[in-house]
């Protein structure tokens, strides 16, 4: 049941996995696949911008003319398209199926169950899981920056205060100087200091309010344009700031996608859905369902019944022969995939109104594989 999906072999061209392997190997590091075909240069900033699509960038020109007007291309954000399996793959240049990082929430066997990655909190459990998931023996493949740094280049991570010694930091990013920002303007002065402060350098820095107005008021509504138009400043603030000898890249973990409340099929009010199913994990637009034992076949018939054209509905094993998850997944990532798993078309949302109810209020959603959300920006300065 591959044969209907509307991506497959998600890896086979190029992904956020591959922008830090080709920059590290841009700067003369052995080992690093430079996938992306980058000059060399000695130093190098990476901004991701989080939600900021390629086609929500290209369709509003105007409001990022600076954006809009240097060299770039579309890749692949990964699969599925949220910030914490995508910045996982960013920080360790490996897809979802080898860094673990499955979705927004997980079945994680080290939690005792669904598990935020962002948050890193067990799912309605308000206690920091550090201890219980060691963000380094869940992810224990070193990083780009640990590579980086093993090789002689000084990598920094410019990022929210709030961020230092996260569970995703240091599970995706750990090995760069931390160096904590509270708004815009820190942002531009620490990542020009931390781009010149040697001689090679690799700084990653990161911006989120384009995201947040997209979920709350939608992709191109009058909010979120706005936000672009005050990030399109930003960064040619930024590239004035750093100068022709520094590299800028700018790139993004998903776009997103409109969902109004005809298009939500609510979980928690839907029998039919909801027999069979142990726990659902995901996010709305791309949802595992874990279910009981001897269940998997009716789980799959009622869940392609209910939704029909609306989403693609298949087992685990039929998304890993479709290559969503990369190449040889892991035991660990298989487990936490579900035995189900579902991938909205459309403007399509499974959500639930119980228990997530926050999050199914949202207007702007990701995850899945429309182009709108797959394909992200990857410009260069």
């Amino acid at each position: 049941m591959t044969d209907d999906l509307p991506v497959r072999d998600v890896y086979a061209e190029p992904t956020l996995a591959d922008v830090l392997p080709s920059v590290l190997a841009s700067l003369g590091l052995p080992g690093e696949t430079d996938r992306l075909g980058l000059p060399a240069a000695h130093r190098t900033v990476v901004l991701v911008i989080d939600g900021l699509g390629w086609n929500l960038l290209r369709r509003n020109v105007d409001a990022a003319p600076f954006l809009n007007g240097v060299d770039g291309q579309a890749i692949r954000a990964g699969f599925p398209t949220t910030t914490a399996t995508s910045l996982a793959s960013f920080g360790t240049g490996l897809p979802s199926g080898r860094h673990g990082v499955t979705g927004y929430v997980s079945d994680v066997a080290e939690a005792g169950g669904p598990f935020n990655w962002l948050r890193w909190q067990r799912v309605g459990d308000k206690r920091d899981a550090l201890t219980k998931v060691v963000p380094e023996r869940i992810q224990p493949s070193p990083t780009a920056f640990e590579r980086a740094r093993a090789g002689g280049v000084v990598a920094s991570t410019v990022l929210p205060r709030e961020f230092a010694g996260s569970g995703l930091t240091r599970a995706a990013l750990r090995g760069a100087r931390f160096v904590g920002t509270v708004a815009y303007g820190d942002l531009l002065h620490s990542t020009a200091h931390a781009a010149t402060v040697a001689e090679r350098t690799l700084v990653y820095c990161y911006l989120s309010q384009i995201d947040t107005l997209g979920h709350v008021y939608g992709p191109g509504s009058d909010p979120w344009v706005a936000q672009l138009t005050i990030v399109d400043r930003l960064v040619e603030d930024l590239v004035a700031h750093l100068g022709p000898d520094v590299r800028v890249l700018v790139t993004a973990d998903h776009g997103m996608v409109s969902v109004d409340p005809p298009h939500r099929v609510d979980f928690d009010a839907e029998p039919a859905l909801s027999d069979g199913v142990a726990a659902l994990t995901g996010e709305a637009r791309c949802r595992y369902v874990h279910v009981e034992p001897g269940q998997t076949a009716d789980v799959l018939r009622r869940w392609r019944a209910v939704l029909g054209r609306r989403a693609w509905v298949g087992t685990r094993d039929d998304a890993v022969a479709a290559g969503l998850f990369g190449p040889d997944p892991t035991p660990a990532a298989l487990r936490r995939i579900g035995d189900v798993v579902m991938i909205a078309r459309g403007a399509t949302a499974v959500v639930r109104t119980e228990a997530e109810p926050r999050m199914s209020l949202l207007a702007g959603q990701h995850g899945a594989l429309t182009d709108d959300e797959l394909l992200v920006p990857l410009l260069q300065v």
